[in-house]
């Protein structure tokens, strides 16, 4: 027997949890998996609501404003290291000890953060509380594709959705809550103690307990793991800090995006070639999962555009405080809580095509940005609403069918697989979609201040030098470039939208999943949507 095929039988003989029979679905484990959710959520609120209180916590710190910038980036780094092995370690650790220890100890690093005050502990404290964290939103998707039986399956996804549609939307009235209302920066990262306290009360009552499956720790890619660690981290740092310190004009984000990208090719060449690693990336050969996966990259890059985008906005334009944009938040964020699970039952529906639930959500979102492009000086929340009603409808109509799109080529052993995937793809496009945003900003911004400040030129021309429109004229240059910035922003990520239409037409037909739980069907003729079960 060669070593590859006795490292592949290995692999299955220590997947105990992944091959045993499935746990009957029930009340108990509605609430283990309700757990799971609000584990999953807390992740998201860590980062979120400090990154929007920012320069509250650096002033707290008495920190300036490019050390404090380090904070969301260590936090960043450490989520998107953890993507790739946390599923791997629940399996070998057992899913619900896994999960309860490292929920605690981002608890514990919560409660133990507002009192570190020097900025090196600080960042590695904050690093440690992403990798903890970061672990938490892939073991969600995992436990949906396990535990839920076909009939509560696309529901499964939908609460996994929540992660990318709920969460980060609801972070801005979060923020508003503990800055403005509790007037304690510290609420900035005790506020998800609570939450995370009612979460492990769940998953210790409601998820089965499984063995362990150490042997698994002898055959692992740690190679691979030595090398994507630092290299992922390095892309983050560099993806990060590459709009505040203007790209290849800084030695850091250049030796940083080289040398991550060095490591992180390597780290996946190891994992391609190892019999046993943490995640298969040939999965990606399969045409959802490959293509599918990258859309998802450029949808949630898109979807940068709905809450943040118009709060800082209106934070240059209006001045305004959280407080007074987070209804922003509210309008996309809350009916996420209902959307996710009507898309959801719409995909159950045999006469429906996943592929056009999906394109009508990406022209939804399109539609939106074109909304948007029309932003003038003047604009208010309210002016906001009818493009955020848009969103509201497009995020869930998009990526709900393309987890069902790519879930359904799926077997259930590879259910840890997918999930490390999916949520490597998820955490970098959250750093990319940020640094595409704030680059095209920065670079139309430039663009309109050059081509104002040359036509105030000529009309200065004509003024007498004691005029008083010469004290306004530099303040309103850079108000005017900034709306036209924005509404270039607006544009291009409408047209992606636009274009992405047709790739998503393209992916492979699913039809609607069987809502039988364990059908009785000869595997030569069991449908694709049903792969996942």
């Amino acid at each position: 027997m060669t070593a590859p095929a006795s490292a592949q039988m290995a692999e299955q003989r220590n997947h105990p949890s992944i091959e045993a029979p499935e746990s009957v679905f029930g009340v108990r484990l509605a609430i283990g998996l309700l757990g799971v959710l609000l584990a999953a959520m807390v992740s998201g609120l860590n980062n979120r609501v400090p990154g929007l209180v920012l320069a509250d916590l650096q002033g707290a710190l008495g920190v300036g404003y490019d050390d404090g910038s380090w904070l969301s980036t260590a936090y960043a780094a450490g989520e998107l290291v953890a993507m790739p092995f946390a599923s791997w370690f629940a399996v070998t650790f057992s899913l619900r000890r896994f999960h309860l220890t490292i929920l605690s100890a981002a608890l514990a690093l919560a409660a133990l953060i507002p009192f570190v005050h020097e900025l090196h502990l600080l960042l590695a404290l904050r690093a440690l509380q992403g990798l903890f964290s970061g672990a938490l939103i892939p073991l969600l998707m995992m436990c949906a594709l396990r535990f839920l039986p076909m009939s509560l399956r696309l529901h499964g996804l939908a609460l996994y959705a929540l992660t990318s549609t709920f969460s980060p939307n609801i972070a801005l009235y979060l923020a508003t809550l503990t800055v403005d209302r509790l007037a304690d920066w510290r609420w900035a990262y005790w506020h998800v103690i609570p939450i995370g306290i009612v979460a492990m009360a769940l998953v210790a009552w409601g998820l089965p307990k499984a063995p362990t499956a150490l042997p698994r720790l002898k055959s692992a890619d740690w190679a691979g793991m030595a090398l994507g660690v630092p290299g992922l981290t390095l892309l983050v740092v560099g993806l990060d800090q590459g709009v505040r310190l203007d790209w290849f004009h800084s030695p850091i984000v250049t030796a940083s995006l080289l040398t991550g990208t060095i490591l992180t090719a390597l780290f996946m060449a190891c994992e391609w070639r190892h019999p046993a690693p943490f995640i298969k990336l040939q999965m990606l050969q399969r045409r959802n999962l490959g293509v599918g996966f990258s859309v998802f990259v450029l949808l949630l890059i898109i979807g940068g555009t709905a809450v943040t985008l118009p709060a800082n906005v209106l934070g240059q334009l209006q001045g305004f405080r959280l407080e007074q944009s987070m209804d922003i938040g509210l309008i996309v964020g809350l009916p996420q809580l209902v959307l996710g699970s009507c898309v959801a039952m719409l995909l159950y529906q045999r006469w429906i095509d996943a592929r056009h639930i999906f394109a009508a959500g990406l022209a939804c979102l399109a539609t939106a940005c074109w909304l948007g492009s029309f932003i003038t000086s003047d604009w208010m929340v309210a002016q906001f609403i009818d493009p955020e009603a848009l969103y509201t409808l497009g995020l869930p109509m998009t990526i709900i069918p393309l987890l069902f799109l790519a879930t359904s080529v799926v077997q259930q052993p590879e259910g840890p697989y997918v999930s490390g995937i999916v949520n490597l793809f998820r955490a970098l496009s959250a750093t990319l979609g940020s640094a595409v945003i704030g680059q095209l900003s920065v670079v139309r911004n430039r663009f309109h201040t050059e081509m104002l400040l040359d036509q105030a030129g000529h009309l200065a021309a004509r003024l007498p030098s004691d005029d008083a429109r010469w004290a306004s004229m530099p303040s309103i240059v850079a108000q005017q470039a900034g709306v036209l910035a924005t509404a270039d922003v607006y544009r291009a990520l409408g047209l992606l939208a636009l274009l992405l239409i047709p790739v998503v037409l393209n992916l492979q037909y699913i039809p609607a999943p069987t809502t039988i739980t364990r059908p009785t069907i000869s595997p030569s003729t069991t449908p694709p949507a049903s792969a996942a079960s």
